[in-house]
């Protein structure tokens, strides 16, 4: 029910600005995924086997006013022995414009042992804003939540980034908005159950004492290719560390940068 009011208002809203002439959103041009593209992930708490997670750009085309959007859909879940003392059903969708790459609803539902939270949070980028059930605050312009941060990303050409290089990204979570710039790191072969892939090796610059012991404790391995699949993520977290590598993926926009042995 929040989720159709959210998108009511939304196409309200949006329709209202575009035909005041004030639909000036940025054009990105997107050679990195799909309708239809999912990747599953298989996830690691130190050496146990703790969970799998999963990415699709549903099969489908959502308008929120006169605007297209991808419509994707993440979700994790705890198996096995981990299930039992640590259960986790989360889930997070994301409606993106599918030319400006920028979001414009965001839901979020976590149920993480004891903890749990919904979040649903809808965008304006007519007027900078952003509005959950216990706020709205300004934001900068193409602020980004946390599953449009990562498909906006793809779309960069990293051909030219060396070692160091910073891309700058401004996300939104929880009420206020926050830096995930990304640090090029160089590029790696990455050997997977999949086979070897030919891989960008990044660093989210996320914020320190949140989740993360430090600000540089997560590292992503990309195909480097024009899809940037994520293969292997690991990071130390404030209890142990974490491991998630790529374990199937369906309906890629390209062929990725694999060799298969």
């Amino acid at each position: 029910m929040v989720k159709s009011i959210a998108f009511l208002l939304l196409t309200m809203f949006i329709s209202v600005f575009c035909r005041a002439g004030q639909d000036n959103l940025r054009s990105i041009d997107n050679r990195a995924f799909r309708p239809g593209e999912k990747l599953t992930f298989r996830v690691h708490y130190g050496f146990m086997d703790a969970g799998t997670a999963q990415l699709e750009v549903k099969n489908e085309s959502k308008m929120i006013g006169p605007r297209e959007c991808y419509h994707v859909v993440g979700t994790g879940r705890s198996v096995g022995a981990f299930d039992w003392f640590f259960k986790v059903r989360d889930s997070y969708e994301s409606y993106i414009d599918r030319t400006a790459m920028v979001p414009w609803l965001f839901v979020r539902n976590i149920s993480e042992g004891n903890y749990k939270k919904s979040q649903h949070v809808v965008f304006n980028h007519y007027t900078d804003s952003a509005a959950s059930e216990k706020k709205t605050i300004p934001i900068p312009d193409n602020t980004q939540d946390l599953i449009s941060a990562f498909y906006y990303a793809r779309t960069i050409n990293t051909d030219n980034s060396r070692t160091g290089d910073i891309i700058p990204i401004t996300g939104y979570l929880d009420d206020q908005t926050l830096p995930l710039n990304i640090k090029f790191l160089g590029r790696e072969d990455v050997k997977t159950d999949l086979g070897v892939f030919k891989c960008i090796k990044i660093r989210p610059m996320l914020q320190e004492g949140r989740v993360f012991k430090e600000q540089e404790d997560m590292t992503i391995w990309v195909s480097d290719d024009l899809n940037h699949i994520p293969v292997r993520l690991q990071t130390n977290i404030l209890v142990g560390s974490v491991k998630m590598d790529l374990i199937s993926f369906e309906n890629l926009m390209s062929q990725p940068a694999l060799t298969v042995k």
